[in-house]
């Protein structure tokens, strides 16, 4: 089904033919035609799905449809878990509308740069509003924007927007916003939390649900090998020097890490940068352009990168330390074989992490075999499950006590 049958215009369709986007994807050929028809929706989808377009694409048409004479004023507001997704929310914003008749004024809002900056842009005139939660709300804040036009409410990976505490900040955003607005939010997983948000924003959605984690996840070629803690860093020199990738993106545990890590490999003579929420918005976006133009060929990162990282032709995911969640290591993986292509992806687990892996793998419907390379085999013997003291009757264990059972 081309795009020219989803009711996009043509100077849409000139602007997505530019950017070689020649045929949509399901979740594409599913959404636009509902949000071109007004409706509300929940949208389930995996991380490479392309549903920014989905609704970019819809709203664009409306917006142009329906566009005045005048300064600008705030119609879409569109929040995202983080910078990066709202920058690439952003870019695609101005450049599906580049060929429309009003030119339209997109602003980002992102931490790391001057509050001030952002509000000047938004007073002298902004169509589409892209923000991280948390600085839309510090803006909000200040009381000096006008939303009594929005009519467009976008919530962009909103399960990963839970997990950084939006569902207490909801309700201030939804008192500042009109009634009568056209609601879609997208999500990877429909958490009770995620129940919760959806009812405080509409009474009348319609879910589109896609492929399931474990069909997105299946079409990615996944190893796991053991290795011991201290050997994953010659592992991973030896894989690299192996395989001629020449872009891989390697995720830690956190931001220290990275940095090390990197460093330890820049003297080992591989080109590699550091990715995390430490980093200045400036350096953020250098260090992201340098990996797209194969500047950088390793980029250790935390799970920052997991969302709105919208490189094509990352060939390989390496998993240095496991990820929190299943729903994690779904995202994390799905950086890979991206647009059609082709992809691999890596994990390291030893004694300690082989429990937690077989979660990851029964929450997403693989089982993988456990490799071992000769020279980094496994070394020495999984630590013996402690029991802990019997519980006292009458007494409930605490959630502390709980997540220590879990670890053991």
């Amino acid at each position: 089904m081309p795009f020219a049958t989803l009711g996009l215009s043509k100077n849409i369709l000139k602007a997505l033919k530019e950017s070689n986007f020649t045929q949509p994807t399901a979740i594409q050929e599913k959404v636009i035609p509902l949000v071109l028809e007004k409706k509300d929706l929940i949208v389930l989808s995996q991380t490479g799905s392309g549903k920014s377009a989905s609704f970019v694409l819809p709203i664009l048409e409306q917006l142009n449809a329906s566009s005045k004479a005048g300064k600008a004023k705030i119609k879409v507001i569109v929040l995202t878990p983080t910078r990066e997704l709202t920058l690439q929310v952003s870019e695609d914003f101005v450049k599906f509308s580049k060929y429309l008749g009003k030119k339209l004024n997109v602003v980002p809002l992102i931490g790391g740069k001057s509050i001030g900056d952002q509000l000047f842009d938004i007073q002298q005139g902004c169509d589409v509003l892209v923000a991280t939660s948390g600085r839309f709300l510090d803006v909000l804040s200040k009381k000096q924007m006008n939303l009594s036009f929005v009519e467009y409410l976008v919530l962009d990976e909103a399960d990963k927007m839970l997990d950084l505490g939006f569902l207490e900040e909801l309700d201030g955003v939804l008192e500042a916003l009109p009634a009568n607005r056209q609601n879609l939010m997208f999500s990877a997983s429909y958490p009770p939390k995620m129940q919760t948000i959806a009812a405080k924003i509409t009474t009348d959605a319609e879910e589109v649900s896609l492929e399931d984690e474990s069909s997105v996840v299946e079409k990615i070629k996944q190893r796991v090998i053991k290795v011991n803690r201290e050997n994953r860093g010659p592992l991973l020199r030896h894989l690299l020097n192996e395989n001629k990738w020449s872009r891989v993106l390697v995720f830690m545990a956190n931001k220290r890490a990275t940095d090390n890590i990197a460093e330890k490999f820049r003297k080992h003579g591989f080109e590699a940068a550091s990715f995390n929420g430490d980093l200045e918005q400036d350096m953020r976006n250098e260090t992201l352009q340098a990996f797209k133009d194969k500047k950088v060929r390793l980029l250790f990162a935390t799970d920052i990168a997991a969302r709105g990282l919208d490189i094509n032709e990352i060939e390989c995911v390496i998993n240095y330390d496991l990820p929190r969640s299943p729903a994690d290591y779904i995202h994390r993986v799905g950086r890979t074989a991206r647009a059609g292509k082709s992809g691999e992806a890596i994990s390291f687990i030893d004694y300690e992490t082989m429990e937690h892996f077989k979660l990851i793998e029964k929450r997403s419907g693989i089982s993988l075999e456990r490799e071992e390379l000769e020279q980094f085999k496994l070394t020495g013997e999984a630590p013996k499950k402690m029991k802990g003291p019997a519980p006292v009757k009458g007494k409930k264990k605490s959630k502390k006590d709980k997540l220590r059972e879990q670890k053991n």
